[in-house]
């Protein structure tokens, strides 16, 4: 099996099964013209993530870490039109364009984007009183999930769904001698999540145009 193969499958499976509207492709290719980099999610993985959403029935949802706000539509539009969406973006320029596609997408009404350390704007949240979140998305930088797990856990309740995304990390999550930042932020997140009674976890490897990843889900239960 190669990439091209996992790569050829994904387009298999989005042309058949995701259908991506304009709005979505737009969200990607203005990422692209604005020199994003291209990590976004996958659209089966936008669609995985739109499904969560949905069979949970969210109405507050929080993302760590927008890009250019693909995988942000795809859960805003899980939202009932009373929902709210906050996402965290550190970089102006990503949290800018992210702004035009949401709007693009029809769904700008119901997804406040926040600009600055994620730190600062969870510590802000809660401050706030905000939440708590039906389903928390993290996908920012690795060796802070650690941290945005244990805000997660604050910013949720019984029910919740927390979601991790890249936790493969190409299979070196196994190598307890790396010393890669992300792979020991991805491993620490995970040691913590396995040892939180107050959730329920499980990690799912998966191939495909994004190379070889995985992503953990955490159900919070009474702790």
């Amino acid at each position: 099996m190669s990439l091209d193969q996992w790569s050829a499958v994904d387009h298999y499976i989005s042309e058949l099964l995701v259908q991506e509207d304009p709005a979505l492709q737009d969200a990607l290719e203005e990422s692209r013209r604005a020199g994003l980099p291209p990590i976004s999610v996958s659209p089966a993985q936008g669609k995985l993530l739109h499904l969560l959403a949905r069979v949970t029935g969210c109405r507050s949802i929080l993302e760590i870490g927008t890009l250019g706000g693909y995988s942000t539509i795809w859960l805003a539009r899980a939202l009932p039109a009373d929902g709210r969406l906050v996402t965290l973006e550190i970089d102006p320029r990503h949290a800018e364009v992210a702004r035009g596609n949401l709007d693009r997408a029809g769904v700008a009404d119901r997804v406040e984007i926040r600009v600055g350390a994620a730190a600062d704007s969870l510590d802000g949240l809660h401050g706030e009183g905000t939440g708590p979140f039906d389903l928390v998305f993290i996908d920012a930088d690795k060796p802070g999930n650690p941290g945005y797990f244990g805000w997660a856990l604050r910013l949720t309740r019984p029910g919740s769904l927390i979601v991790v995304d890249n936790v493969v990390r190409n299979g070196t999550v196994v190598d307890d001698t790396s010393d890669d930042p992300t792979v020991l932020g991805t491993r620490r997140v995970l040691e913590m999540m396995a040892a939180e009674p107050r959730v329920s976890v499980t990690a799912v490897q998966t191939v495909g145009s994004k190379g070889y990843d995985g992503f953990a889900l955490a159900l919070v239960v009474p702790g």
